[in-house]
């Protein structure tokens, strides 16, 4: 049985409070990334490669940063839409939310937002303890690798910053090149891919509704089709005709946004 301190309340308005603020934070870190990729290009205007290469690395960071921001928001735009099962009853969260729930857990306190901590407390106090440990040792691969590696600490390799230096130069007209060796097609994609992310959004991630889950293109197994929550039971007569969008309505639109997240 999940614990009694467990608010359905609370808990639905601090999913709503998490994704007001986590796109708070994407609008103020893509104001800064704009900034400084600017004075990075002014750097390169002046030769002073160096200190351009350094300030890249933290733009690069931040980058991936900014992407992680956007899963949770979109996770939990999912649980909001699914939180009927979200509220069941039982010992670990149904298949459907399975992925949005454990991945909050886990990357929550890899942000700085206090509204998705107090979530994720509300749903570690829900599953309990075991559940939450299994979770935080990402045990059967639980947390989206999506999510995994969004959060791993790695040193940018130099081909990426390369990348990302040869595109904040054509981005702003400055007549820069390497001299020391050529940026691989490769790396200059990946590194336009995530300056996109960071100022657009865009990309190919494919969202499925079926499961709940984030994939590559590869196809997933199909989970069973999703029990109507009780709010759904409760609209069928009353709103003929109402404002509300139907949930099939609410699932089109985060799987399009889903398809708006790069791949990375």
């Amino acid at each position: 049985m999940p614990p009694s301190s467990w608010s359905s309340t609370k808990a639905k308005v601090q999913l709503r409070l998490s994704v007001q603020r986590l796109r708070t934070l994407q609008e103020k870190k893509e104001a800064q990334a704009k900034t400084a990729r600017r004075d990075i290009a002014t750097l390169l205007e002046r030769g002073k490669v160096e200190t351009a290469r350094i300030k890249v690395e933290s733009i690069i960071n931040e980058d991936i940063y900014l992407e992680l921001l956007e899963l949770l928001e979109l996770y939990c735009e999912l649980l909001i839409a699914r939180f009927g099962l979200v509220d069941l009853n039982t010992r670990e969260p149904d298949p459907a939310v399975s992925e949005g729930i454990c991945s909050v857990i886990y990357a929550a306190p890899r942000t700085e937002l206090k509204e998705l901590h107090v979530l994720r407390d509300l749903l570690m106090h829900k599953y309990g303890r075991e559940f939450s440990a299994a979770v935080m040792e990402n045990r059967d691969g639980c947390v989206s690798e999506r999510v995994m590696k969004k959060i791993s600490v790695n040193m940018p390799s130099d081909d990426l910053v390369e990348g990302y230096l040869t595109e904040i130069a054509r981005g702003y007209g400055v007549q820069w090149k390497l001299n020391s060796k050529q940026v691989s097609e490769d790396q200059s994609s990946e590194a336009q891919g995530l300056m996109d992310v960071a100022q657009q959004g865009s990309g190919d991630i494919i969202y499925q509704a079926s499961s709940g889950k984030l994939t590559n293109g590869r196809e997933t197994p199909r989970l069973p089709d999703i029990p109507p929550t009780e709010d759904e039971d409760g609209k069928g007569g009353n709103e003929g005709g109402g404002s509300k969008s139907s949930p099939e309505d609410d699932f089109a639109m985060l799987a399009k946004r889903f398809e708006a997240l790069k791949k990375r």
